[in-house]
């Protein structure tokens, strides 16, 4: 049973960490990226990169 309840607790946790992301495209979302170094951005990060924030 405490099993189960640490587990569910550990879920819920990383479930709100999660829903603090940016959304995809947005203002925030780019300015993100620009932070972070090129070469560690993935394939679809640099793809969407192109389509929301340089091709706007």
């Amino acid at each position: 049973m405490m099993k189960t309840i640490k587990l569910f607790g550990l879920l819920s946790l990383v479930f709100l960490v999660s829903a603090c992301a940016p959304e995809v495209g947005s203002e925030a979302w780019c300015a993100g990226l620009d932070k972070k170094d090129m070469g560690d951005w993935s394939a679809n990060e640099s793809m969407d990169y192109a389509k929301h924030c340089v091709f706007k």
